[in-house]
């Protein structure tokens, strides 16, 4: 019985060891060395060639190395198993710290300011808006959704969340599905993104969307964040609304094409703030610990936690 690591563009040697130091009865085997496919009983997978697990008779279950799964779902050969995604209190921390951030970034006038002191502008504007009259919409309100939803109203932002299906949370105004969306978007001033990437979002960031956010909030018009996946974005809709005017500004960590090309507008755009897809970072031993521990789980007849659901996608 052996732990298949099927990754690409990792150190999968780095891997390896830390499963090794986790699993030390466990051997542990790498896609592209000579192994007995019969032996796999469990893979670790970042974006795994497509078809490579294939012909492994005893899989028993598929563990994604991140939080997303949508790399999984591109592999249209991909065995009928149960996935698991990585759930890990340390990365949804990091997700708030990120959202958390931006918002005040936006709230207080950050790029503002950054502009005045490039050209050494001394404006002592007095219009400070508080927290509590700026809206924040949430689109997913998952683990990462909701942490950020409550750390946002700790800071006293006025909060709502929209998911693909009904929720009800504990003081926080919720809303959900096409017919949601409207009134959602219609009360949101800063749109923050922690959707996953499936058939039904990507794209879902356009530029019907944004026409759709609040014109007349506090912040004197509308805020985009998306930490969630580059997918669901349309980067041209975002420069056009940019351009515009019906987007005052954008906070990007997610593109179409990552790593995002050196000629890509969005570098350059002085209302865009870039990050390289790293919002929020597990550490590659707290991954390590988590599967781990999920394999020991089904070792011992337990249910696997944090199972996707193949139809949704997530």
């Amino acid at each position: 019985m052996s732990l298949l690591l099927a990754m690409t563009g990792w150190h999968v040697e780095d891997w390896r060891a830390r499963f090794a130091a986790q699993l030390p009865d466990m051997p542990v085997v790498i896609l592209g060395e000579p192994f007995d496919r019969r032996s796999v009983h469990y893979v670790a997978s970042w974006k795994h060639p497509e078809g490579s697990l294939s012909g492994l008779p005893n899989l028993a279950a598929v563990f994604s190395l991140g939080a997303g799964v949508d790399h999984l779902f591109a592999d249209t050969r991909l065995p009928e198993v149960p996935i698991a995604r990585v759930v890990d209190p340390d990365l949804t921390t990091r997700m708030s710290e990120y959202v958390v951030l931006h918002c005040l970034r936006y709230l207080r006038q950050q790029p503002r300011y950054d502009r005045q002191q490039r050209e050494t502008i001394w404006d002592d504007d007095r219009n400070q808006p508080a927290a509590r009259s700026v809206r924040v919409g949430i689109m997913g309100l998952g683990e990462l959704g909701q942490d950020a939803a409550r750390k946002l109203q700790v800071m006293g932002f006025d909060v709502a969340g929209w998911s693909r299906s009904p929720k009800t949370i504990d003081g926080l105004a919720t809303f959900s599905g096409s017919d949601g969306m409207v009134d959602f978007l219609a009360r949101t001033d800063i749109l923050v993104s922690l959707l996953p990437l499936t058939p039904d979002t990507r794209g879902l960031i356009d530029a019907k969307l944004l026409a759709g956010l609040a014109q007349g909030g506090r912040l004197g018009g509308p805020f985009l964040i998306n930490a969630g996946r580059g997918g669901l974005q349309v980067e041209a809709d975002i420069l056009a609304a940019l351009e515009a005017g019906t987007l005052k500004g954008a906070t990007l960590d997610v593109f179409e094409t990552e790593p995002l090309p050196s000629d890509s507008p969005l570098w350059s755009h002085p209302a865009i703030t870039v990050t390289p897809h790293n919002a929020a970072m597990s550490e590659p031993e707290a991954i390590a610990t988590l599967i781990a521990a999920q394999i020991r789980r089904l070792e011992a007849g337990e249910p696997l936690e944090h199972v996707v659901d193949p139809a949704r996608g997530y």
